[in-house]
């Protein structure tokens, strides 16, 4: 569908309509009572979601970020799937899958009482999709916007045979500064240090990074916090459907070293991923579906204190 026919089938008067967005790639703009936000359909990706009267986007997007064919725009929340990380069987396939470099479909738009509105966007097998991975399937994604955003990825099996996924919603957090922000609800957990060779080490307290980051968090609970001390704000995650959690955050070499990010990009995000990754693996067997969700809200009094 062209532009045209996306706002005829698909667009609601006061709240969601369809532009062309940066590279060209259709957007969905999304505004209502409760809060605004920006999906892109290429990667099917939430770029900017912010609730009224909050004065900083939830979401970072990178200055710098790629919005060409085939490349991974770097911010908001990019889908990884079927595959968390490198290609698990080395055969030089993408990292993090196949899905955030592809245009999905809009499956449905409305209203919802109360006042949010609900977006669904969708993506299935194809030849070229089966030459990658070969297995059939369709993927959901829910996107609900009101006083908070919620997600919910549904992966279901079309085949006749069981497929395993790992996978995330990659989200990248919008911070005032990283020396002054931690994650939090992690504590007495375990963790896969990818800087450090994949060793398994205890979370003793809060998080706090000083350093570069990439970590598997194990076990996880239902809830964490990112406390971002600069902007006085805590931003509350609630997540069903995964064991593990990934914090990661580049810090200055890797930032310099990115086409797609500023040299001090790293200041001013921090992801915390809702992830079935490393030992977390998902099977979904045929003709059944497997839901990952989140929500993400944001709290301007610490409710920590």
């Amino acid at each position: 569908m062209d532009l045209a026919q996306l706002n005829q089938a698909y667009g609601l008067d006061g709240q969601i309509s369809f532009g062309a967005g940066k590279g060209g790639f259709p957007d969905i703009e999304v505004t209502n009572d409760q809060a605004t936000a920006l999906i892109s359909l290429y990667g099917g990706q939430v770029l900017s979601f912010q609730p009224c009267g909050v004065a900083a986007d939830l979401l970072f997007v990178s200055e710098t970020a790629y919005y060409q064919p085939g490349k991974a725009i770097k911010g908001g929340v990019p889908v990884c799937w079927p595959w968390f990380g490198p290609d698990p069987e080395g055969k030089g396939r993408p990292s993090h899958g196949f899905v955030r470099n592809r245009l999905w479909q809009v499956q449905s738009t409305q209203g919802l009482p109360g006042g949010a509105t609900q977006v669904v966007l969708g993506l299935s097998d194809t030849d070229e999709t089966r030459e990658l991975w070969p297995h059939a399937f369709e993927l959901a994604l829910e996107i609900t916007v009101g006083r908070t955003l919620q997600l919910m990825l549904s992966s279901r099996n079309v085949g006749d045979r069981p497929f395993d996924i790992t996978q995330a919603l990659h989200t990248y957090f919008t911070v005032g500064d990283i020396a002054q922000t931690t994650v939090q609800g992690l504590d007495g957990t375990t963790y896969i240090d990818k800087v450090d060779g994949q060793k398994v080490k205890p979370q003793s307290g809060p998080i706090a990074i000083a350093g570069e980051v990439d970590r598997i968090y194990q076990g996880v609970p239902s809830e964490l916090m990112i406390v971002d001390g600069a902007s006085d704000r805590q931003i509350r995650i609630t997540s069903t459907g995964n064991q593990t959690a990934v914090v990661w955050n580049p810090w200055v070499e890797i930032s310099k070293q990115s086409g797609d990010l500023t040299d001090d990009a790293y200041q001013q995000f921090v992801c915390v991923e809702t992830t079935n990754a490393a030992d977390d693996v998902v099977t979904v067997a045929p003709q059944s579906e497997y839901r990952l969700a989140v929500t993400y809200d944001i709290l301007m009094a610490d409710p920590l204190t």
